[in-house]
């Protein structure tokens, strides 16, 4: 959620913010509890063991303190990881089960269902603690537009990763929760962040992959994301070095992605 000393990793539905700053100076000794579990989750990083750094940054946000650049970084950075590797697996074991399915292995069919299950169940574990902290902790006590805006793109981002791993009714809500998330997310960044602003960005550009993706409406999707790209082309000029360097990198996404959807068939 944050949005300084950080790489961008680019993946086809979306951007994640990735930090890696300094390493902290100080001693053991010197720090406060919550400190001391901002830094283990630097370690964690570092490391890269992103379900211990998870926690980590779980424990930081239970003093009650609100979360500064770089703890945001780090708490985006924990979860994506950790989730996405889940993602990444589930998505893995789904085709191998029904690519044994349509050999007619019925043993290793149901084989696959179970480990599917057990991925989903962690997926779904994880998504809903950082879910329980955005609502009941990081969104109520955000005081910058930016900050709110991050966290609305990651409770949309969440819901949506449940969504996708769902069926039925359980699909339905979260749909309606991301969707919520999202569109409360956009009316902050249109009132207070300029049109150039990655965060505002980035969220037009998760906005429209859960409409592509998620709600199968492509044509919704290139409105979100073509307002976004070409009100910040306007505007562009206008915008300091190191900005246009952290705006471009989500531009250049919308693009993309604007380009793949708008070459389908439908369009």
């Amino acid at each position: 959620f944050g949005s300084r000393e950080r790489r961008a990793e680019r993946t086809s539905e979306g951007i994640h913010l990735l930090g890696r700053p300094h390493p902290c100076a100080m001693t053991a000794e010197e720090i406060s509890d919550r400190e001391r579990q901002v830094y283990l989750a630097q370690l964690a990083e570092q490391a890269e063991r992103y379900d211990e750094m998870t926690e980590y940054m779980k424990e930081a946000c239970m003093f009650g303190q609100e979360l500064n650049e770089r703890e945001r970084t780090y708490l985006a950075v924990a979860f994506k990881q950790a989730v996405g590797q889940r993602r990444s697996a589930w998505r893995i074991v789904c085709a191998v089960e029904a690519a044994e399915d349509a050999k007619g292995n019925h043993m290793t069919t149901a084989s696959a269902a179970g480990y599917r299950k057990q991925i989903e169940k962690e997926l779904t574990k994880l998504c809903q603690t950082i879910l329980s902290l955005l609502t009941d902790q990081l969104i109520p006590g955000a005081t910058s537009a930016e900050a709110k805006v991050a966290f609305y793109k990651a409770k949309g981002d969440y819901h949506r990763y449940i969504a996708e791993i769902s069926d039925h009714k359980d699909k339905t809500d979260e749909v309606r929760c991301a969707k919520a998330a999202y569109e409360d997310g956009t009316r902050i960044a249109e009132d207070a962040l300029p049109v150039t602003n990655q965060h505002r960005l980035g969220l037009a550009l998760n906005h429209a992959v859960f409409y592509y993706e998620v709600m199968q409406k492509p044509t919704d999707a290139v409105r979100i994301g073509r307002k976004a790209f070409e009100d910040a082309v306007r505007e562009i000029d206008n915008v300091g070095e190191e900005s246009v360097k952290e705006s471009a990198l989500v531009m250049q996404l919308l693009r993309d992605n604007l380009a793949l959807w708008t070459s389908e068939p439908s369009h």
